[in-house]
C-alpha cells in the first residue's frame, strides 16, 4: 500500500460508530466555543488547510470550533484512504480542469458547489465519543433544517457497510446520516486524534452530485437523482448558516464569533503545500 507523503500530519481516522480511543482527559463542564461563518469561498487545499489548523488548535488549546463555509472553484473532494486513482480517471478530471483535493477526513468523493460544508473541531471529550459525536453533529443538522421548515430523519445501519471504494459518498447513507424525503442530504465523516477530533460534512443546498458519475474510471456509478433542490426548496448559503449557527448554541459551553479570522489563516499556511500537491491528492 502506497502511503501519504511525510508532510502531510498523520492522523488516525475513525469511521462513523466504530470504538472510540481511551479518554485523555475529564470531560470539562465549560468549553470555548468558536463560531467562524466563512463568507469567503476558498480553494479546496486552502479549505483542508484551514480545517487542519482548527484541529491543532483545539489540541493544544482545548476549544472547540464550527466553521461553515464554501468552495470556489467547484472541487471534488476524496476521503483520506479513498482509491482514488483507481476509481476515478485523472485525466479527464484534468482536461475538464476541475480541481480536486483529498481531505485529512475518510469517507468518500464529494462535490463541492451549491452546498454549506461545516467543519467540528473541539477536544475529544467535547461532544463524547465517537458514537456520541456523530450522533449529536447529526441532531443539531436536522435542528437547523427544523428551524428552516424542512422535515428530517436519520438513516437506519445499512445491511452491509459501504467500504472506501463503493461510489461516491451522496450515492448510499449511514447509519445516523440525515435525509430528508429518504434522500442522503448530509455526509459526514470524522478523524479522531489522542486529543481531538475534526469532523466534516456537506449539507446539500443543490445539485451537482451527479458529475462525479461521468468522472469515474469504471463508467457512471450510482447517483442521486437530480432536478429537484435536495432540501424541497431552495436554501441559501445565509439562511443554512443562520439555522446552523443558532442549532449549535444549545451545545453547553460559551461561544465567541470569529469575524475574518486571520490567526487561523496563518496558522493554516503551514498546511496549505500539501493539501496542494497531487501527490497527496492521488496517492491512492
Amino acid at each position: 500500500m502506497l502511503t501519504p507523503p511525510p508532510s502531510v500530519p498523520v492522523l488516525a481516522h475513525a469511521g462513523a460508530f466504530s470504538p472510540s480511543p481511551a479518554r485523555s482527559r475529564p470531560l470539562s463542564s465549560i468549553l470555548d466555543w468558536h463560531l467562524w461563518v466563512d463568507e469567503v469561498p476558498r480553494p479546496g487545499f486552502l479549505n483542508m488547510a484551514i480545517d487542519s489548523a482548527l484541529l491543532t488548535l483545539a489540541q493544544g488549546d482545548g476549544v472547540g470550533f464550527l466553521r461553515l463555509y464554501r468552495w470556489s472553484p467547484a472541487c471534488i473532494s476524496f476521503g483520506r484512504h479513498e482509491p482514488a486513482a483507481r476509481r476515478y480517471d485523472r485525466a479527464r478530471i484534468a482536461a475538464l480542469g476541475i480541481d480536486t483535493v483529498r481531505r485529512p477526513t475518510g469517507g468518500r468523493a464529494v462535490w463541492h458547489e451549491a452546498e454549506l460544508t461545516y467543519a467540528v473541531a473541539a477536544p475529544v471529550d467535547a461532544l463524547g465519543d465517537l458514537r456520541q459525536s456523530c450522533d449529536r453533529i447529526h441532531a443539531l443538522l436536522c435542528d437547523a433544517l427544523a428551524l428552516l421548515g424542512i422535515s428530517a430523519d436519520r438513516a437506519p445501519p445499512p445491511s452491509q457497510p459501504a467500504g472506501p471504494g463503493a461510489g461516491p459518498c451522496f450515492a448510499h447513507a449511514a447509519g445516523g446520516e440525515v435525509l430528508v424525503g429518504g434522500r442522503k442530504v448530509a455526509g459526514s465523516a470524522q478523524l479522531r486524534t489522542a486529543l481531538a477530533l475534526l469532523q466534516h460534512g456537506s449539507l446539500l443546498l443543490g445539485t451537482g452530485q451527479h458529475r462525479l458519475a461521468h468522472v469515474m474510471s469504471a463508467g457512471p456509478a450510482t447517483a442521486p437523482e437530480e432536478g429537484a433542490p435536495p432540501l424541497g426548496r431552495a436554501v441559501t448559503f445565509a439562511d443554512a448558516a443562520e439555522a446552523v449557527a443558532h442549532a449549535a448554541r444549545r451545545w453547553r459551553g460559551g461561544w465567541k464569533v470569529v469575524q475574518r479570522g486571520e490567526f487561523i489563516l496563518e496558522l493554516a499556511a503551514a498546511y496549505a503545500d500539501p493539501f496542494r500537491s497531487p501527490a497527496w491528492t492521488w496517492y491512492r
